[in-house]
This record gives C-alpha cells, sequence and structure tokens, in this order.
C-alpha cells in the first residue's frame, strides 16, 4: 500500500480528474496501509467482529478522502461521513461487549471517536478546513499503528525501539507540519524531511527480521530441532553452571543418562517417522516430572540426559529415575501404534562420584551401561567395577570402549 502511496503520487501534476484521482489514490493507500497493520496487529485479527472492524476502518476513510478530494461541492456529505468514523466502530464494540473484550478493541473506539468529533468541529473551517481534515485522518491512523504495535510487540529490542519511535514520529509529522507552517510561514522544510518517519519504520522493521532470524539461529544452535529440548551443547553449559553453583554452596548434583531399550526395534518395525513422535512424546513426558529448575536435554538419537539441582541427595535421584522407568514401563500410544520401549538409567552424584562435569558424565554413562548389560529395576546408581580410563575428546564413546574391552 505504501508502494501503491508513492506511485501514485507521481501523477498528482496530471490535469483536473487524474491529477485529483492520483490524490485520492495515493492519501487513501496511506491510510489503508495503517489501517491494515493495526489490524494484522492485534491477537484476535481472525475474530469476525476485527474483520468488520477492519472493513469499516477502510470503508469509512475511503468514503470520506472520496467526498474531501474528489467532489469537494459536496460539503453537506462530509457531516455524515465524518459520524460514521466514531459511530460504527463504538456499534461494533457493543454489539461484541459481552463475548469479547480487549482494550485494543476500545483504543480504536476511543481514537476514532476523537477523530469524528474533531472533524465535525474543524473540517468546515475557512481556508484550512480541509487540511486540517486530512491531517487529523492520517495523525489518528499512525497514533494507533504505534500504540498497536507498542501494545502487541513487547521486546525491549532495538528493532522495535526504532519502529514505535518511527511510528509516533509518523503520526506527529501530521501535527508538526501543519503548525509549522502556520506559525512560521516563512520557514519550509523539503517534503523528504516528512518523510522521514516512513524510512525509519521501515529500518525498524528491517531490525526486528534480523533480530527474530538471530534469535531464532540461537534456538536451533542450543536446542534439539526434533523435540524442542536442550541439545549437547547447552546441556554441557548447564551442567557446567550448576556444578559451579554446588561447589560455592555446598550442595550435590546429580546427573542422570536415560537409554530408551526398545527404541531401534521401533524404527525398525513401525519406521522413524513413528520413532521421532516418540521422541517428542518421551520428552514430553520426562519434562513433565521435572522441577523448572531441572535440565531434561536430548544428547543422543535416544538417549535424553538430566540434571537435578539441590535439594538433591542421591536418593532422591534415585527416586527420580525410578519413577521415568516407571512411566515408560506402560505402553505409549504413537501415531497410532501402541509401543513398550522402557529406559536404562545411569546416575552419577557431584562431588561424590566424580569431581567435573567430564567425569560425571563419564561415570553416569557407565552405569547406565553396566544396567543394560546387568538390568535389574533399570535404575544404576551404585559404582561399577570400572576400568581406569584418561579423559578424551569423546569421553562417552571411549570409557564405553574402555569398558568392553575390560570385560
Amino acid at each position: 500500500m505504501i508502494m501503491v502511496h508513492f506511485a501514485a503520487f507521481l501523477f498528482l501534476a496530471a490535469p483536473e480528474f487524474w491529477g485529483q484521482f492520483a490524490a485520492f489514490l495515493g492519501l487513501a493507500s496511506l491510510a489503508a496501509a495503517g489501517v491494515i497493520f493495526m489490524w494484522a496487529a492485534v491477537p484476535y485479527r481472525h475474530r469476525l467482529s476485527s474483520l468488520w472492524m477492519l472493513i469499516v476502518l477502510l470503508s469509512t476513510n475511503t468514503l470520506y478522502f472520496g467526498l474531501l478530494i474528489l467532489n469537494p461541492r459536496a460539503s453537506w456529505a462530509l457531516v455524515p461521513a465524518a459520524i460514521l468514523f466514531g459511530a460504527l466502530p463504538i456499534a461494533i464494540a457493543l454489539m461484541t461487549f459481552r463475548e469479547f473484550r480487549h482494550p485494543l478493541r476500545w483504543v480504536i473506539v476511543v481514537l476514532y471517536s476523537s477523530l469524528s468529533a474533531f472533524l465535525l468541529v474543524f473540517q468546515h473551517r475557512p481556508g484550512n478546513g480541509p487540511d486540517l481534515a486530512l491531517n487529523a485522518v492520517f495523525f489518528t491512523v499512525f497514533l494507533g499503528c504505534a500504540i498497536h504495535f507498542w501494545y502487541a510487540y513487547r521486546h525491549a529490542t532495538t528493532g522495535a525501539f526504532i519502529t514505535i519511535a518511527g511510528f509516533f514520529g509518523w503520526a506527529g509529522v501530521f501535527i508538526l507540519a501543519p503548525s509549522i507552517a502556520a506559525l512560521f510561514p516563512n520557514f519550509h522544510l523539503e517534503d523528504e524531511v516528512w518523510n522521514l518517519p516512513k524510512y525509519v519504520v521501515a529500518v525498524g522493521m528491517i531490525l526486528l527480521l534480523l533480530e527474530k532470524q538471530i534469535e531464532d539461529n540461537k534456538y536451533l544452535a542450543l536446542h534439539d530441532e526434533l523435540t524442542g529440548l536442550p541439545n549437547r551443547r547447552l546441556f554441557q553449559d548447564r551442567l557446567a553452571s550448576a556444578l559451579d553453583r554446588a561447589r560455592r554452596c555446598g550442595q550435590q548434583v546429580a546427573l542422570m543418562l536415560v537409554d530408551l531399550n526398545e527404541f531401534k526395534r521401533v524404527n525398525d518395525t513401525v519406521g522413524h517417522h513413528v520413532g521421532d513422535q516418540l521422541l517428542k512424546q518421551v520428552g514430553t513426558l520426562f519434562t513433565g516430572r521435572m522441577r523448572r529448575s531441572d535440565t531434561v536435554a536430548r544428547t543422543g538419537g535416544d538417549e535424553f540426559s538430566i540434571i537435578l539441582e539441590e535439594p538433591m541427595t542421591r536418593a532422591d535421584a534415585v527416586r527420580v529415575g525410578k519413577t521415568l522407568t516407571k512411566l515408560l514401563e506402560n505402553p505409549l500410544e504413537v501415531s497410532g501404534h501402541t509401543l513398550k520401549v522402557g529406559a536404562t538409567i545411569g546416575i552419577a552424584v557431584f562431588p561424590d562420584d566424580a569431581a567435573d562435569a567430564e567425569s560425571l558424565c563419564i561415570a553416569a554413562d557407565l552405569r547406565m551401561y553396566a544396567g543394560k548389560t546387568r538390568p535389574r529395576d533399570g535404575v544404576s546408581e551404585k559404582p561399577q567395577p570400572q576400568p581406569v580410563f584418561r579423559p578424551s575428546p569423546h569421553p562417552i564413546r571411549k570409557a564405553r570402549t574402555n569398558l568392553q574391552t575390560a570385560e
């Protein structure tokens, strides 16, 4: 709509009707851009009443510009058109009052009721009445855009600040420009100066897109794409932070490694798609059983890692582990299939079993692997005879190899 506005204004110098039509099209498209933006910014835009409000505002703006520019002799029609600006939004708000109430709906009602009153007072003023009316319409539209965006996009980012400031500046142009013209008639500013807020809003929108892309990339870098859980990178960072806090406070931290027992069979028999859905469901089950201070991460194909922070003891960790294994003992309904997978859990506690994150992971992994070879209740928390090992770039893989060699 902004592009239509600029394109139409290229033909303002056209003779007679075509010049007037270009002015009408340019102004109507500029106002429509603001109205559509307000509609797009509200969270309830798909409600029927919101669609009616959009149609009403687009229609009243277009009607008013048509009367003011294309048919200036029909000044009597401006009075009912001005009344419609306030009456129709009020009617829609009152008709839906019992079933729907939202602050932004009443922002529209207040803004356009105030515009209606202003137009009835000033639109027939000799000399500059039409100009005041046009400026009042655009001030209302872009002040509404600023308020709607401010309410709907509550992010303290540079892009949000620039966009909101640009909309307020855009609305302010329609007060500042006529005020300067009235008070300082010999002072002249180029039209490009008054167009600056449009570009400020555009820059803010571009920054918002870049910020959203950076935020999405950061999320994908730290979370598992399938389950949405923290991935190994974020898990290691949180484990290191948890151990640092435990050292300062003299507390314990438990690490649980959970491996699904029959996951390969699920993939082989019912397909990888069902296996993916199973992993998502298991991740949801585990997350629902943990406290907000704990971390559930997916650190391998069918392996989950859980950090249990203070207050936490070995007995608490064992109790949590048994709860999780019991969850997976019950059949799960996944994509029309009834699956029973079970799990083996290895538990290691800081500082009793290891003094650093890498050694803690190795200890938990060895106990989980020992639980698979000597299954009892699926939870292995007591130290098993373990070979001497040295940390390697792939500690878990190396530890499993060492254990197999020792056995």
